[in-house]
């Protein structure tokens, strides 16, 4: 729970991960911030996210795997990905999918000024 007094940048910030060899779904929901419904949608769409399962269907996550949510979760939530944006980065895709992104090509005149300030650092130029 956040503490009333707490800063704007102490809110966003994850809690520290505890030393810990297993996680249940609740503890990686605190940890990550992201509501236990939204982890066990998130192993359907993310091939990675594999977590052991035990008595009664018990998932257990582990260390990996909380950082692996942790990383899906700022793809999705702060980088505005889709999931199928953010599943195409996790596997190493070159189009991240962002939603509404096109390629951007710099104009000739932008490259021309890059080219003259490369060349002036490396002439020693001011």
């Amino acid at each position: 729970m956040l503490r009333p007094d707490a800063t704007a940048a102490e809110s966003d910030a994850m809690p520290a991960i505890p030393a810990k060899r297993y996680f249940t779904i609740g503890e990686v929901s605190e940890l990550c911030r992201v509501k236990p419904h939204v982890l066990r949608y998130w192993e359907q769409e993310f091939t990675q996210l594999k977590p052991i399962k035990r008595r009664g269907n018990r998932r257990y996550y582990q260390h990996h795997e909380v950082l692996l949510v942790r990383r899906i979760r700022e793809l999705l939530y702060e980088q505005g990905f889709t999931i199928s944006g953010a599943r195409n980065k996790l596997e190493g895709g070159r189009n991240g999918g962002r939603r509404g992104a096109q390629p951007v090509e710099p104009s000739l005149d932008e490259v021309r000024r890059e080219l003259q300030a490369a060349r002036a650092i490396l002439a020693g130029e001011p």
